[in-house]
């Protein structure tokens, strides 16, 4: 995070609270620019009467190192209540990134064990009631920085385990986003099954003549 950068804080949600709410829910999405896997989104639900140390150490995902990532990620999980919602690659060829993005957030809410009272989302609009669209909410919302958070380690995970299934492309590393390597490699092998067909540096190479 570059110096100067505001830090997540309870801004929102204390609005919430003070309008009523007992449960605030932030949600966000990871893996909207990979060239291969699903497009994960987890909501983080807090309540009004309680703070949690983590609050201190949330920031936006991108800034944060896997190994703060993976530390921060059970101590919000073992916390608040959560959930996690997924949209596969072949739903994101078939309807576009776009409502891939909304729909992994809303299965996301169908699995919460609360009913939040208000939502903040990161810049994103959601058919659902009391939801507060924030233009970089998850690095100005602590419910929605944790929610990255808890996203992010939950796809790296999967991409893991894609990584073993389908070696040759070092899904390990670069969790499927598009660096010159896994360029490199898709271009040399072509796509494996979980490959975004719809993103034109696959399409590339869908076909081999």
């Amino acid at each position: 995070m570059a110096k100067g950068d505001p830090l997540p804080s309870l801004k929102f949600e204390k609005e919430a609270w003070a309008a009523g709410a007992t449960w605030v829910a932030g949600v966000d999405e990871v893996g909207v620019g990979p060239l291969a896997g699903p497009v994960a989104a987890a909501v983080v639900a807090l309540p009004a009467d309680k703070r949690f140390r983590w609050y201190s150490r949330v920031r936006d995902s991108k800034v944060l190192s896997e190994k703060v990532r993976d530390d921060l990620a059970p101590r919000i999980r073992e916390s608040v209540p959560y959930a996690i919602g997924w949209a596969s690659h072949e739903e994101i060829d078939r309807i576009g990134i776009l409502p891939a993005r909304r729909l992994c957030m809303l299965r996301a809410f169908e699995q919460l064990s609360v009913k939040p009272d208000a939502i903040i989302s990161d810049a994103l609009d959601l058919p659902l009631p009391n939801l507060r669209a924030v233009i970089d909410g998850d690095a100005l919302s602590i419910a929605v920085g944790a929610a990255s958070i808890v996203a992010k380690v939950a796809r790296d995970a999967l991409m893991d385990d894609l990584c073993a299934q389908y070696p040759g492309y070092n899904f390990c590393q670069n969790k499927g986003y598009p660096t010159p390597e896994h360029k490199r490699l898709l271009q040399q092998r072509g796509p494996c099954p979980v490959h975004r067909r719809s993103y034109a540096p696959v399409a590339r190479y869908a076909f081999r003549w």
